[in-house]
C-alpha cells in the first residue's frame, strides 16, 4: 500500500507544463518569468485601461506586456544562471588541481613559500 504524501509536501506525479511544451517545474528561470509576465499584463493593461479608458487596446498593451516582461525576465535570469554555472566550474576545476598539486613539486604555493625563505 503506497503512503499518503504529507499536505505541506508535493506529490511526484506528472510535471507540470504550461501549454503542452513548457516544463516549468524542471526548467530553470520558466517559472519566475511566467510569474513576472503576468504581472507585467495585469499592471501595463489596467494602466492603460485607467488612462485611456479602451477595452481593445488596453488588452493589445497586457499582450504586448506580457510577452515584453516575459522575454525580459527569462533572457536577464537565464544569463545570470550560465555566468553562475560557469563560475561554478571554474572554482571546481581550481579546487580539483588544487587536490591534485597539492604537496608535489608543481604546488604554485610551495614555490612561493620556498622563494621566499
Amino acid at each position: 500500500m503506497a503512503a499518503a504524501p504529507e499536505p505541506g509536501e508535493p506529490e511526484k506525479g506528472k510535471p507540470f507544463k504550461l501549454l503542452g511544451i513548457l516544463d516549468v517545474e524542471n526548467i530553470p528561470c520558466a517559472r519566475d518569468s511566467i510569474l513576472y509576465g503576468s504581472l507585467g499584463s495585469v499592471v501595463a493593461g489596467l494602466g492603460h485601461f485607467l488612462l485611456t479608458s479602451r477595452i481593445r487596446r488596453s488588452c493589445d498593451v497586457g499582450a504586448g506586456g506580457f510577452a515584453v516582461v516575459t522575454l525580459g525576465c527569462w533572457f536577464h535570469c537565464r544569463y545570470n544562471y550560465a555566468k553562475q554555472r560557469i563560475q561554478e566550474r571554474i572554482a571546481r576545476e581550481g579546487i580539483k588541481n588544487k587536490i591534485l598539486y597539492e604537496s608535489t613539486h608543481l604546488d604554485p604555493e610551495r614555490k612561493q613559500s620556498n622563494s621566499s625563505s
